[in-house]
């Protein structure tokens, strides 16, 4: 994942956790759960919008 070891991993999860504390990962992990569900969300609702203007120029020709 990214050339990260074991052990790079888990110095940069001991880092997050001093910085945020205990308390402020489970709001910070939420918040990152919905930012990935609404990009993945645009990013499908782009791919239909390509697709279907692709189908309906298909069929004009």
């Amino acid at each position: 994942m990214f050339g990260l070891g074991t052990p790079e991993i888990i110095l940069i999860a001991i880092v997050i956790l001093v910085l945020f504390g205990a308390k402020k990962i489970p709001e910070l992990m939420q918040g990152l759960g919905k930012g990935i569900k609404e990009f993945k969300k645009a990013s499908s609702d782009i791919e239909k919008d390509i697709t279907t203007a692709a189908d309906d120029k298909e069929k004009t020709k």
